[in-house]
């Protein structure tokens, strides 16, 4: 009879057990976080530490892969991602389509970690030779102001090309075939274009472009949860720093998930700028007149002000570096 009823009351602790489990499990929030095929935030996610981090505060962390910038900003407008990254020109577009985002951080110049490729082969040798030409890129993204400010540069109008809108996998695909006559492509898709098509760089983002990259978050997270996002910063200034001072180490990490060889992903690695800042007025104003640029190109369809949705860190603790 003993025996029974202690066998009742184990079963009825291992079910409020399970009950408590689940009720936590419900409750427990969740960060979710929108990232590329390449970028510090790959790192992050395959160190570890953010999770270690938020653990300690019940915070779990979701991350979801997407093709750009434009795909990855889409997410955090409807709502599927609450923080994510992308080049200097999707945030632009994104705001003009009326998503409520605000920019965290940013990452210094890379200029040459972006650039407008041709053929091996191809009898292009300029940027003025583009004009009539059939240019792939990814509509909205980084390289969208690069094309525009190369062509700028050569006495080009944007109208003067046939720009055709592709995601960098059939954009690689069309470049391959013959079907456009040059791409415009960020790393490590670049890095790849070159080694395995031995694909020519016409112009990279020098001297055209300073090509930040942007930490991104919808206005309800960061204003509910400031310090996670104070937390995410640290973080990605930490993976960042590690990067730079072991490049081969974060090499042979990146190269396995992205699936390309270390060479490759070494070229990608070391274009790549890192340490993670909160918004300046300078970077603010660069943002600024990408978005003027667009506009006055009716590529967007009213003025805005970068300004507008910029978020501030209501502590100290993420401090410029």
């Amino acid at each position: 009879m003993r025996t029974a009823t202690l066998r009742r009351s184990l079963v009825a602790l291992f079910a409020a057990a399970i009950s408590f489990g689940a009720i936590t499990q419900v409750h427990a929030e969740t960060l979710r976080i929108g990232y590329q095929k390449y970028g510090t935030l790959v790192l992050l996610k395959a160190n570890g530490a953010l999770e270690k981090r938020l653990a300690a505060k019940g915070i779990d962390v979701k991350w979801t892969e997407f093709p750009g910038g434009p795909q990855l900003l889409e997410g955090l407008n409807v709502g599927s991602v609450d923080f994510g990254t992308t080049g200097e020109t999707p945030p632009v577009f994104a705001q003009a389509a009326g998503a409520d985002l605000l920019y965290v951080a940013f990452e210094p110049p890379a200029p040459t970690s972006e650039a407008i490729l041709v053929a091996k082969d191809s009898p292009i040798n300029s940027v003025a030779e583009l004009k009539g030409k059939k240019v792939a890129l990814n509509k909205g993204s980084n390289v969208h102001y690069l094309l525009v400010r190369a062509l700028q540069e050569a006495g080009l109008n944007y109208s003067d090309i046939q720009p055709v809108y592709l995601p960098p996998a059939d954009a690689r695909a069309a470049f391959e075939r013959g079907s456009v006559d040059a791409w415009v492509i960020w790393d490590p898709f670049q890095a790849a274009a070159e080694q395995q098509l031995q694909a020519r760089t016409l112009v990279d983002g020098r001297g055209l472009v300073s090509n930040h990259q942007f930490y991104l978050a919808t206005r309800s997270y960061a204003e509910q949860h400031p310090e996670v996002v104070e937390a995410l910063v640290e973080e990605i200034r930490a993976i960042g720093e590690w990067v730079k001072a072991n490049n081969d180490a974060a090499t042979a990490q990146v190269a396995p998930l992205l699936g390309l060889s270390a060479d490759i992903t070494r070229l990608a690695v070391q274009r790549q700028s890192y340490g993670a800042q909160l918004i300046t007025p300078e970077v603010v104003e660069a943002q600024q007149k990408i978005a003027d640029t667009f506009t006055a190109l009716k590529l967007i369809p009213k003025q805005l002000a970068i300004s507008d949705v910029v978020w501030h860190a209501p502590a100290t603790k993420v401090a410029q570096h």
